[in-house]
């Protein structure tokens, strides 16, 4: 039988990074925790943290610590089943930032009796988080299938290619052409952001390098447009008042591009997360593409 406590000190190590952290988050002493952790590795006969800045769960350790995730969903549902009053769980779950700053925080604040560990990471690799265990549940581009879940279609996020007027007298006095965006800079989330390029290769029928400053921000990227740093695209949500004022303008007016998002969660997680995923379900009903 695995102690709940050295699991618990182990999942807080390897989401807060530090030891010091895990033990504030779990209200006991730096030794304590490290007591835990050296008592759980010797009761399982291999390394679970890599000692570092920050501090990771090795493979093994990950898995324990979906596992000790598991047992606090089902103790919750066996909570609510019996009409008793549940502890409060922490629900870790991955979620891209455009979303984010859209549409997904009044859908969480929707519910109640649960706090949220959120992951902030691209569509486009949030499922590697769920698929690695680190998460119970993703909002992602990718519909799976993936091994032990269920994956729910929410919709469609829409995005506008913007930039300020003078960014676009600018660079584009001719339109939107392959040379012309081969020069004007772009804005870029991170490594996995493949949304400006896909834009510029529907334009253009030529898929080339885009100059491109790095931004992980999604007001960032919409105050980077307004200041005529770059051009990017956008969530709808996010730019229709500028558009409206004039801050903004589209560089091929009518040319949304819409990314399918999905909500994908483990099946053991589903009874417990059946509040947040019909508040997320309604969420997406009201403010994506449907």
């Amino acid at each position: 039988m695995l102690d709940p406590a050295q699991l618990a000190a182990l999942a807080a190590v390897h989401r807060r990074g530090a030891f010091d952290l895990a033990a504030a988050e779990l209200h006991v002493t730096p030794s304590a925790i490290s007591q835990r952790i050296k008592a759980l590795e010797e009761a399982t006969g291999t390394l679970l943290i890599r000692r570092g800045q920050p501090c990771r769960a090795t493979e093994p350790g990950v898995r324990l610590i979906r596992h000790h995730d598991e047992i606090a969903l089902l103790e919750r549902t066996l909570a609510h089943d019996l009409g008793l009053t549940p502890t409060r769980t922490t629900l870790r779950i991955a979620v891209n930032a455009d979303s984010l700053a859209t549409w997904v925080i009044p859908a969480l604040a929707a519910t109640e009796g649960l706090l949220f560990d959120l992951v902030i990471d691209d569509q486009e690799v949030s499922q590697d988080w769920l698929r690695r265990g680190e998460v119970v549940a993703a909002i992602t581009a990718h519909p799976g299938p993936l091994q032990g879940c269920d994956t729910l279609p929410l919709g469609a996020l829409r995005y506008r290619a913007t930039a300020a007027p003078t960014y676009r007298d600018r660079w584009f006095p001719q339109g939107v052409t392959a040379q012309a965006l081969a020069q004007a800079p772009t804005l870029t989330f991170s490594d996995m952001d493949r949304l400006q390029d896909l834009w510029a290769s529907r334009q253009t029928g030529a898929r080339r390098a885009l100059p491109t400053h790095r931004m992980a921000s999604s007001q960032g990227f919409v105050d980077a447009c307004i200041a005529g740093l770059g051009w990017g695209m956008n969530p709808e949500a996010l730019v229709t008042p500028h558009l409206a004022a004039g801050a903004l303008v589209e560089l091929v007016p009518d040319t949304p591009l819409d990314v399918a998002l999905h909500w994908q969660f483990t099946r053991l997680a589903a009874p417990a997360l059946a509040p947040v995923t019909q508040a997320i379900r309604r969420a997406a009903r009201m403010a994506l593409v449907q």
